[in-house]
């Protein structure tokens, strides 16, 4: 970190965390700490929003919106957690999201799929199956798919 800071001393503490923390958590997926149901909805509003001060987020939110002391709550603990970051303007501050969408969903969907189908993406889809959730014209085109992704490399 003293090599990243000396070459970036110009540069804000925030921009840093900004730029370099999402590589720590890619790199540490298997540290990503999972979200409740509000840190859920919280990041996915700031997923879409990209960033904003919580008065914007809350605008945001579906009904019913929650309370402004609450919502600041749970942004502050993602920020704790390592999922969010801001830039202060005075008292006020302007969050943005420090973990990709993506990358919370693969994480998510790797422990799904861990600890409730034994690891088995095999599993996964018998389950979406044997719940009529996919039909057979949805497994072809998964085949078509899988097939022209081997094709490729």
């Amino acid at each position: 970190m003293i090599l990243i800071y000396g070459f970036f001393s110009n540069i804000s503490a925030n921009l840093v965390v900004y730029l370099f923390f999402p590589l720590y958590i890619c790199k540490n997926r298997s540290r990503m700490k999972k979200l409740t149901r509000k840190e859920e909805e919280a990041m996915q509003i700031l997923w879409k929003a990209r960033k904003g001060f919580i008065k914007e987020l809350i605008d945001l939110h579906p009904e019913p919106k929650p309370i402004y002391t609450t919502f600041a709550s749970i942004i502050r603990g993602l920020e704790e957690k390592g999922f969010v970051g801001h830039k202060a303007y005075g008292k006020n501050h302007e969050y943005f999201p420090l973990v990709k969408k993506e990358e919370y969903r693969k994480s998510f969907m790797k422990k799904v799929v861990s600890d409730y189908f034994g690891s088995s993406y095999k599993n996964v889809v018998s389950f979406f199956v044997n719940e009529k959730k996919i039909t057979a014209n949805d497994l072809r085109k998964f085949i078509d798919i899988i097939e022209k992704g081997e094709g490729n490399g």
